[in-house]
């Protein structure tokens, strides 16, 4: 019965085209950045902006997809029928949330912001630990994003090409800033979807009508400088304990924006 579940589940998964055509973009603009090898030309940080960038996408749509396929492994169907198994970003609910907000956030504040698209039926749902594991899903998936980056950084990044490398560096942090800013928990946010199955009724109720005003008080803090400094800080220390230096990040980070160089 559990491997006919798993088959299952399995079998709904089918990758859309859209989302192979963002995965020959990361594979194709990173192969451009590598082939600059150690010279920050202005080609180079191009190629470098179109891998970071579509690498992003494609960790948005992971993200996504771990939320729908946790949900349908625990007992929702609708998430299928939706078309949310097939990683197409043109399927989810709110693309201005989910992609082109995350997206100009990287390009205002170098913050991976995480989204939000995927509507999930939680009745369908039962019990308050696959309600969390749902949640949880979607940082998850960021986080693991994170460590194989610094993986391969760590093992391999000596080698030379170092426009490539401080392009994943980059891309790294901005997995750990979509980790640590989605296990917030403030209504909206995937935090707050991992406690509210334990949180009494009426609270969650007077809490989530909150929700969107929540999410942009946490925008608007992060632009205070104490606060901007004090999140950073949290956050090189955590990409410093997977092997990558803030000296990498910034410096990949300002070849990103080669509109400014």
């Amino acid at each position: 019965m559990a491997a006919d579940f798993t088959r299952r589940g399995r079998s709904a998964v089918a990758p859309s085209p859209v989302f192979l055509v963002i995965v020959a973009a990361t594979v194709i603009c990173g192969l451009l950045a590598w082939r600059y090898g150690d010279n920050p030309a202005k080609g180079a940080r191009v190629a470098l902006f179109g891998f970071v960038i579509a690498a992003w996408v494609l960790s948005l749509c992971v993200h996504e997809f771990g939320h729908a396929y946790i949900a349908y492994r625990s007992g929702d169907r609708s998430v299928a029928a939706k078309g949310y198994l097939t990683l197409n970003p043109l399927k989810y609910s709110d693309m201005l949330l989910s992609f082109l907000i995350p997206v100009v956030f990287i390009l205002l504040g170098g913050i991976g912001l995480p989204g939000g698209a995927v509507w999930i039926e939680r009745h369908r749902i039962p019990g308050r630990l696959r309600h969390s594991l749902v949640s949880a899903a979607g940082p998850l998936s960021n986080a693991i994003f994170a460590i194989m980056l610094a993986v391969i950084y760590k093992n391999f990044a000596a080698q030379g090409h170092a426009v490539f490398w401080l392009g994943l560096a980059f891309l790294a942090f901005l997995q750990v800033t979509a980790a640590l800013l989605n296990l917030l928990p403030i209504p909206g946010l995937d935090g707050f979807g991992i406690v509210e199955p334990y949180l009494p009724r009426r609270l969650v109720d007077q809490i989530s009508g909150y929700g969107g005003y929540a999410f942009l008080v946490l925008i608007a803090l992060l632009w205070i400088d104490p606060i901007n400094r004090g999140f950073f800080h949290l956050i090189y220390h955590i990409t410093d304990a997977l092997g990558i230096g803030a000296v990498s990040i910034d410096v990949g980070h300002s070849l990103f924006l080669f509109w400014q160089n």
